[in-house]
Parts: structure tokens; sequence; C-alpha cells
């Protein structure tokens, strides 16, 4: 999000005005401190999302929580 100071603004405005209304904020700072935000009046596109999209296409095995055999727990811990 670019930040430019009010003189740069009001000299700049309608390229800023191009620039907020292609999606992109613009943050308005006096003496380096925020004070406003230029921003497009369109909303932009939510987009969708389908919950389960990936069901069914993987496996987990049937032993996926069960305990480490005790070689392999001895590396884990450095033993």
């Amino acid at each position: 999000m670019p930040t430019v100071n009010i003189y740069e603004a009001k000299s700049q405005l309608s390229k800023l005005v191009d620039l907020a209304s292609s999606g992109t904020d613009v943050v308005i700072a006096r003496s380096g401190h925020p004070v406003a935000r230029l921003t497009s009046l369109h909303q932009k596109e939510k987009r969708k999302y389908s919950l389960g999209l990936l069901e069914g296409k993987g496996w987990i095995a049937d032993d996926f929580d069960a305990p480490l055999p005790d070689e392999i727990l001895a590396q884990f811990e450095g033993r």
C-alpha cells in the first residue's frame, strides 16, 4: 500500500484515483503520519470456497497414532 504526503496527493490526485480504482489502496500522510486512505468504492470479488473438496482422495493408516517402535523412538530422542 503506497503512502504519499498531502502535497504529492494534491499534485497527483488523478493518478492516485486511477491507482485506487484499480484496487490498490493509497495512504495519505501529513508530516509523515497517516491521516487518510484512498480506496476503491467497488467491492472486491470474494473468492468462493468449497468445503470438502478433497474428501475421499487421501487415506490415513489405521495405526497412524500408534506408539512408535522403541528403536525409532530412541532415534527421535537422541538415544
